[in-house]
């Protein structure tokens, strides 16, 4: 059982929270298994048991060293979604999870946007947004960065039919980074990941996500896998791009529209 803690929290948050169904409390329910609280101006995610904490930060750690050091175009993400030249491509994340890899699409250059469907996962997202927005050396990025509540198959299914939020915007590329449950994997994390991903959980249904997401991309969808893990909706990708722990494989557009 998850729920936010009143104290300190914004009147803002407090309300998201509820609208999306989370329940709100002045002190944590006895079955309580995770917490939301509001710490040092940011919205973090706690794990009772394992007492790990999550929150997204684009500002500091890891994420301004990879902002700054992470290899810019040579990293895989961006070779995946085809970055080139003068080529910036604009993005549909339709998996957004904590939005790691669109904060580094978007910072170089990528206009970004997002679809999460767990509302925790949104609202951590939503409030690193923030942060990042208000911060100097972010607030450029976030600007290319725009985050939606929904659920990516159903906005998927409707843009390919020409209605719903997207009828009017086109997409270069799809990216899609279900969550992938690996059996035994578990340990490997890092403790507050593996905590998230214990709460969150597996995309069970993330094969009906590849159908409309080809006849959407003007260009090339792209599925981030765990390296071993099996394909997407069981259909072999048409390129692949390779990383240390995972790979992205590429798929072509069904609508007629060739890559470059």
């Amino acid at each position: 059982m998850i729920g936010l803690l009143q104290h300190n929290a914004p009147q803002e948050l407090i309300d998201q929270a509820s609208q999306l169904g989370i329940a709100i409390w002045a002190k944590p329910s006895e079955s309580a298994t995770h917490i939301l609280q509001w710490n040092e101006d940011r919205l973090e995610l706690v794990s009772i048991a394992e007492k790990a904490t999550v929150c997204v930060d684009f500002v500091s750690g890891a994420a301004a060293h990879r902002r700054q050091f992470g290899g810019g175009r040579g990293q895989p993400v961006a070779k995946a979604v085809g970055i080139k030249g003068d080529y910036i491509p604009r993005v549909l994340d339709a998996t957004a999870g904590l939005g790691g890899d669109a904060f580094v699409l978007a910072s170089l250059g990528c206009t970004m946007t997002l679809i999460e469907r767990t509302p925790i996962a949104y609202l951590l997202l939503s409030d690193g947004l923030k942060r990042a927005a208000a911060d100097t050396h972010t607030k450029e990025i976030a600007a290319r960065m725009s985050l939606h509540f929904g659920d990516g198959r159903k906005w998927l299914t409707e843009r390919a039919a020409g209605i719903g939020p997207f009828a009017q915007q086109e997409f270069d590329v799809v990216y899609l980074d279900p969550m992938f449950p690996e059996p035994g994997k578990r340990a490997k994390s890092k403790k507050n990941m593996a905590a998230f991903q214990t709460l969150i959980g597996g995309d069970e249904d993330a094969d009906a996500l590849l159908a409309p997401a080809r006849l959407i991309a003007k260009k090339r969808i792209i599925v981030k896998r765990p390296r071993h893990a099996p394909l997407l909706a069981n259909a072999r990708p048409d390129f692949v791009f390779d990383g240390e722990s995972t790979r992205f494989d590429g798929y072509l557009p069904s609508n007629g529209i060739q890559k470059d």
